[in-house]
């Protein structure tokens, strides 16, 4: 196993970003691909997948974008420079390429990374949305409620899907619950509101990998996959879509463990499955993070 150098990172805030702690792990010799790895709606620093792709011989970066000193508590108009902050600490030392490996809410803000910054070389969208969705929990006031964007830009928040408030759960109130069907319902009450929330992927020059699951039981990743694709493809910009049917809301990357069960929410898929689709797209995971040439 190659030696690898690790660092816990913190910046101020500054140029509209919130201030934000991270985890660097680095292969011993950089070969000056970094990426920023960024978690779904947990917002946890992802220390095991900066060490498995620094492993690869990538230099990988994970920060806590919400939840922190002088973050929003929740996933509440976070600015994306907060992100942007992170790649150009990546640049700074010593990554001469960019990429962004984001899962679910991390993967929609990856997306809109792509498309606000030419930087950006490379994407890897695990289980990806197509849309910008409402916030999730409260903002900087401390309150969830009236909804607002997951995210700003240069102050403004972008465009967002709202939720639909008369959609129930099928599950008993004690079970975890699939909110695959409220996500669906939203987009069909809310379709006047799609168009402007679309995230705009044929405008990203960036190297595009999208991972999904038809299993998913948190929101239809693989449909919204499929959408993102078409619409690469319609603009000729180049994407590569890994699906398998029976995976669900959490692929597993080769030499990570299964993802935990969760109380509050079923994920879909299996631990078979979803490591299936994690070693599927494992290949085109790393050539788009190495880019051309020695990585």
């Amino acid at each position: 196993m190659p030696d690898l150098t690790e660092q816990d990172v913190h910046t101020p805030a500054g140029a509209g970003a919130d201030a934000w702690t991270g985890f660097l792990a680095a292969p011993a010799h950089p070969g000056g691909s970094g990426v920023l790895v960024l978690s779904g709606s947990s917002g946890r620093i992802e220390r095991d997948r900066c060490r498995l792709l620094a492993r690869q011989g990538l230099t990988a970066l994970s920060v806590q974008w919400f939840g922190g000193p002088g973050q929003p508590p929740g996933i509440c108009e976070v600015p994306l420079e907060t992100l942007v902050s992170a790649t150009e600490w990546l640049r700074a030392h010593g990554a001469r390429r960019l990429g962004v490996l984001g899962l679910s809410k991390g993967a929609e803000a990856a997306l809109h990374l792509s498309v606000l910054r030419p930087d950006i070389d490379a994407v890897v969208a695990l289980s990806p949305t197509w849309v910008t969705w409402a916030n999730v929990g409260p903002g900087r006031d401390g309150r969830a409620l009236p909804l607002r964007s997951s995210w700003t830009w240069k102050g403004e928040p972008l465009p967002f899907v709202p939720y639909d408030d008369d959609w129930t759960p099928a599950e008993p109130e004690s079970a975890p619950v699939s909110v695959l069907g409220w996500y669906e319902q939203s987009l069909r009450t809310h379709a006047d509101r799609v168009p402007a929330a679309a995230i705009a992927v044929e405008r990203s020059a960036a190297a595009l990998v999208l991972v999904a699951g038809g299993d998913d039981l948190m929101w239809p990743s693989l449909r919204f996959a499929e959408e993102l694709a078409a619409r690469r493809r319609a603009a000729g910009r180049p994407v590569r879509l890994v699906g398998r049917a029976d995976a669900g809301h959490r692929p597993r990357l080769p030499g990570e463990a299964p993802a935990a069960a969760s109380a509050l929410f079923r994920h879909g898929g299996s631990p078979s499955a979803d490591a299936a689709l994690g070693a599927a797209a494992w290949p085109c995971v790393l050539d788009a993070l190495r880019g051309p040439g020695p990585g």
